[in-house]
C-alpha cells in the first residue's frame, strides 16, 4: 500500500536568494557555446541538444477512466493529441557520433487548451526527457560549474574527444560492474553508445500534476522498440551512425510507447530541490496515462527535419500551469531556454513561434 500523493503548494519550493545571479551566468556561458558553434557551422544550432538523431510524428491517446490522482492537467480529458519527438543527444555542439553521450528526447503536444504558464505562447506542451533518472548536478551553481568548464571544449578537436570518450566508456564499465552509475561521466563522454528508440526517458526533474507533484517517463512497449534496447551502435568511421540506426529501425515499424508519471509521495524522501536524488520506484511507482504512437515514418524526412529543428523550440516552461517546472534547475531553464531560442531566431533571421 503506497502512501497517499502529496498537495501541491507552493511552499514546496525552496527558492535561493542567488538564483537571478546565476541564470545570468548560465546565460553568458551558454552564449560562448552559441557564438561559437555559430562561427563554426555558419549558422545557429540548439546550446544544448544540437545534435538530432530522428524527429517523428506520432499520436498521444490520453487514457480514459483514470483515477482522480492521475487524471490531472493535460491529462484530465480522455482524447487524442498529434505529438511530435526529436531524439538528441545533449551537447550544445553537433559531434562525431563515436563520441557516446546521453540520449535525449523532447516531445510537443499540440492543441492543448487551458491556463498556460506565464510567457507561454500557442497551445502545446512540452516534454523535456532524458535517459537517465537523476540530473547531473544538484543546483544550477553545481551545473554553472560544470557548463563552465565544458564551454571552451565546445570547437575543439573531435579526435581527442574521442580518445577521452573511449576512456571515459571503460571507467562507466568498471564502476557499473559493482553497480554504481556515474551521470557525470556519461555527459562529459562515458555513457554507452545505445540505440536511443530502445531506451526508457525520464523527466529527471519534478513538475507541478495538477493538485500534486510528478516526474514523467516514456517507456517503450512495442515488440519492435523494446528487442532493441541496450543495443549498441557501431560508430566506427561513420559520423551519423545514430540517424542512421534510427531511421533504419523506425522505417518499417510502428513505435508505442507508455506515457508514465511519478507521483511524488513524501516530500522528504522525493526532493523537489535536488534532482540528483532518485525517486525510489517502490515507494513512488510510476502509472501510465496515456500511449504515443508512430506509424512507419522515415525520422529523418527533410520537411520534418527542417520544421522541427529550425522552427520550433522545446521548453518545460511551454505549457499548461497545472505542469509547471518545479525546483532549483527547471526555474534556471525558463530564462536559459528562451535565451538560447532567442539567439537562434535572430543569428538565422528565422522567428520561432509556437503553433497554434
Amino acid at each position: 500500500m503506497y502512501a497517499a500523493p502529496i498537495r501541491y503548494r507552493p511552499d514546496l519550493e525552496q527558492v535561493k536568494p542567488d538564483e537571478a545571479e546565476t541564470v545570468a551566468q548560465l546565460n553568458a556561458t551558454f552564449d560562448r557555446i552559441l557564438e561559437t558553434t555559430h562561427e563554426d557551422y555558419g549558422h545557429a544550432v540548439r546550446a544544448v541538444h544540437a545534435k538530432a538523431h530522428g524527429v517523428l510524428e506520432g499520436v498521444l491517446t490520453i487514457d480514459a477512466d483514470l483515477p482522480p490522482e492521475l487524471a490531472q492537467g493535460l491529462f484530465a480529458t480522455p482524447g487524442e493529441h498529434r505529438v511530435m519527438m526529436r531524439l538528441s543527444t545533449n551537447p550544445g555542439d553537433i559531434l562525431d557520433d563515436a563520441i557516446s553521450l546521453p540520449r535525449g528526447l523532447a516531445i510537443k503536444v499540440f492543441d492543448v487548451d487551458g491556463e498556460r504558464l506565464p510567457g507561454a505562447e500557442g497551445r502545446t506542451q512540452d516534454f523535456v526527457m532524458v535517459n537517465g533518472k537523476v540530473f547531473q548536478a544538484r543546483d544550477a551553481d553545481k551545473f554553472l560549474g560544470s557548463l563552465k568548464l565544458l564551454a571552451p571544449t565546445t570547437d575543439a578537436i573531435e579526435g581527442g574527444k574521442k580518445a577521452l570518450s573511449a576512456v571515459l566508456r571503460g571507467v562507466r564499465s568498471v564502476i557499473g560492474s559493482v553497480g554504481l552509475e556515474s551521470p557525470a561521466i556519461n555527459s562529459l563522454g562515458g555513457a554507452p553508445n545505445v540505440d536511443p528508440v530502445g531506451e526508457t526517458y525520464y523527466s529527471v526533474t519534478p513538475f507541478r500534476y495538477g493538485d500534486h507533484v510528478a516526474k514523467f517517463s516514456l517507456r517503450p512497449t512495442a515488440p519492435g522498440l523494446r528487442a532493441r534496447k541496450g543495443d549498441i551502435i557501431d560508430t566506427d568511421g561513420e559520423r551519423d551512425a545514430i540517424r542512421r540506426a534510427v531511421q533504419e529501425g523506425l522505417r518499417d515499424i510502428e513505435g508505442e510507447w507508455e506515457f508514465r508519471v511519478q507521483l511524488a509521495r513524501d516530500e522528504n524522501q522525493q526532493s523537489i530541490e535536488d534532482p540528483t536524488v532518485e525517486w525510489d520506484e517502490e515507494e513512488a511507482p510510476f502509472h501510465r496515462v496515456g500511449v504515443i504512437r508512430t506509424r512507419a515514418q522515415d525520422s529523418w524526412d527533410p520537411a520534418r527535419v527542417e520544421q522541427v529543428n529550425e522552427q520550433l523550440r522545446f521548453s518545460v516552461w511551454t505549457g499548461l500551469a497545472a505542469h509547471q517546472p518545479l525546483g532549483n534547475i527547471n526555474r534556471a531553464r525558463r530564462d536559459t531556454y528562451r535565451h538560447s531560442a532567442d539567439f537562434r531566431a535572430r543569428a538565422n533571421g528565422c522567428p520561432i513561434h509556437e503553433p497554434v
